[in-house]
């Protein structure tokens, strides 16, 4: 499920016969139950809206999901190695790595 950004797992129990779901991709823990798809879809959405208003009452930034920005520590050699394939490919490394990460995400 998505809604505003944010992003849900979506878990059945059952032995109490309910869906529940957290976000991923925040610290913050946001969690969130309905018996039946169209309760789970509002409850969902309510919890985000319950946040972001609970976030901006306390001064606080909301947990923003990922931003698609961060940095890699790799050994010298192994940068050295992507930036030559980079250049042969002939792509930036930014897109070299994206690449990869994707490919390697939808080949598991």
């Amino acid at each position: 499920m998505k809604y505003k950004g944010y992003e849900a797992v979506i878990q059945f129990d059952p032995e109490d016969r309910i869906f529940f779901g957290r976000v991923v991709g925040t610290q913050d823990v946001i969690a969130f139950d309905g018996q039946t798809v169209d309760e789970l879809e509002a409850s969902f959405h309510n919890v985000i809206e319950d946040y972001l208003a609970d976030c901006q009452r306390m001064g606080k930034d909301p947990d923003k999901p990922c931003s698609g920005r961060f940095n890699l520590r790799i050994s010298p050699e192994l940068h050295r190695q992507a930036v030559i394939r980079a250049q042969v490919d002939g792509v930036s490394l930014n897109t070299w790595v994206e690449t990869a990460i994707s490919t390697h995400l939808h080949h598991k």
